[in-house]
């Protein structure tokens, strides 16, 4: 291959992985120095190849780091251990196992003092001494295919290696992706470079993933494995209205309103707790924007889940009154018993269930947005029957009157369907009879025949 052709191969090579120029060099160096060992090599030999691309050319040395000398019973001992082909050959020897702290000893990588002085008096330990090698001949077939099989590898991990350094500044931001397909109950997302996971635990209640839809996606988490990089993106986090307000909504990203706490209930509700660091601008307005047209949008980026948009505030009883909008609170009283918060919250009648929110939700979002637990109690006693503060549960909460109107259902309901079964029994007992009557027709008949 002419030298021209092996710049053009290498520049190929990174415009394809997006790789640096240096990177692809030093895979190339490290197959070339694989295929050297295998045809010529020997394996007390720590060899390293240059590659020049303007001339083409190949230069092969044996690099050795100088260390103090090993008594001879030992070095003779680790000799044999290497003839032998031991298991730990290219590794680290160490002189003496049942010492703490023992200096190991690698006769591939390392010279032993006395041996470098023969070499040349001058050097010393620490010293680094590179012989240059000859190429007897051309590389054989199996060099060959070690070569290819080294410049793979080394590239794939280099492109690997890559891959994390990028997704890893990204960790924790909102990115764009497609739906790639799925695997199980995961979705695998397509994300340009690379794919990532959705598991079923970070995926959006109720909502679809068509393959080729494009999405907005937090990136939870990026670690790097044996198989590659492993990232992990959620629709479900709640983190991700965080990042989509602050990409809609300049003030927010300018630090000019501030998002305190939010609490979400993924594909059905969030709360959002704001608040203006500059009097003049009106934190609520700026989030709805001209005719809702902001908060529009992020509603549709969240595949339509409702989002209530909240006034922050520093005392606890106002900011409790706010977190259960639309209901309007009549008065908010706190207990604390250690680190336990409690806020009995009283609310008219008519409020109640507004307050309470379907299943729970409404005071269950508050009481996680404020961080403090929120009993409802109506004006005149009633009270919230079920603990709906803690996110587990999913049974639908009721108010007393609703507890009452739901027995009447079932008494109705119970009415009904016994006349149902009585008048299934009347009818059945009818046609019974008629079946009777008409049979005895045809006996009287057949006897007055005869």
């Amino acid at each position: 291959m002419s030298q021209s052709a092996i710049k053009t191969a290498i520049q190929q090579i990174c415009l394809e992985k997006n790789l640096s120029e240096e990177a692809v060099l030093r895979a190339i160096e490290l197959a070339l120095a694989a295929a050297y060992r295998k045809d010529f090599g020997n394996k007390m030999q720590n060899i390293l190849a240059e590659f020049d691309v303007k001339t083409g050319g190949v230069k092969v040395t044996d690099l050795k780091t100088v260390v103090e000398d090993l008594p001879e019973e030992e070095l003779e001992e680790l000799t044999k251990e290497i003839e032998d082909d031991a298991p730990h050959t290219n590794s680290a020897f160490v002189t003496n196992d049942d010492e703490e702290g023992a200096r190991k000893f690698n006769p591939r990588t390392e010279i032993q003092l006395s041996d470098a002085k023969e070499i040349n008096k001058k050097y010393k330990v620490g010293d680094e001494i590179i012989t240059d090698l000859e190429v007897p001949g051309e590389f054989g077939r199996m060099a060959a295919q070690t070569a290819k099989q080294v410049i793979i590898q080394k590239l794939r991990e280099v492109e690997r290696e890559n891959i994390y350094a990028e997704y890893k500044d990204l960790e924790g931001q909102v990115v764009n992706g497609v739906i790639q397909r799925r695997e199980g109950r995961n979705v695998l997302v397509d994300l340009e470079k690379t794919t990532a996971v959705m598991p079923m635990e970070e995926q959006m209640m109720g909502e679809r993933y068509n393959i080729g839809n494009r999405m907005k996606f937090y990136l939870a988490k990026v670690d790097q494995t044996n198989k590659g990089p492993y990232l992990m993106v959620s629709r479900a986090h709640s983190e991700i209205v965080r990042k989509i307000f602050e990409t809609e909504i300049p003030e927010i990203a300018n630090e000019v309103i501030e998002i305190k706490s939010i609490a979400r209930e993924a594909g059905h509700r969030s709360k959002v707790a704001i608040i203006s660091n500059d009097e003049s601008i009106d934190p609520i307005g700026s989030c709805v924007g001209q005719r809702g047209a902001r908060i529009q949008t992020i509603i549709s980026e969240l595949n339509g889940e409702k989002v209530d948009i909240i006034l922050w505030d520093e005392e606890p009883r106002a900011f409790i009154t706010n977190s259960l909008s639309p209901a309007k609170v009549m008065s908010v009283e706190l207990k604390e018993k250690g680190e336990e918060k409690v806020a009995i919250v009283k609310v008219k009648d008519d409020q109640l269930s507004l307050a309470i929110g379907r299943a729970g939700q409404n005071v269950r979002l508050a009481s996680k947005l404020t961080g403090w637990k929120i009993d409802i109690v109506a004006e005149n006693g009633g009270s919230l029957s079920k603990d709906v503060n803690k996110e587990e549960s999913t049974d639908e909460v009721k108010t007393e009157v609703a507890v009452e109107d739901d027995i009447e259902d079932k008494e109705e309901k119970k009415e009904v369907k016994e006349k149902k079964t009585k008048k299934k029994k009347v009818t059945k007992k009818k046609e019974v009879e008629e079946k009777e009557v008409a049979v005895e027709e045809v006996e009287d008949k057949e006897d007055k025949s005869e």
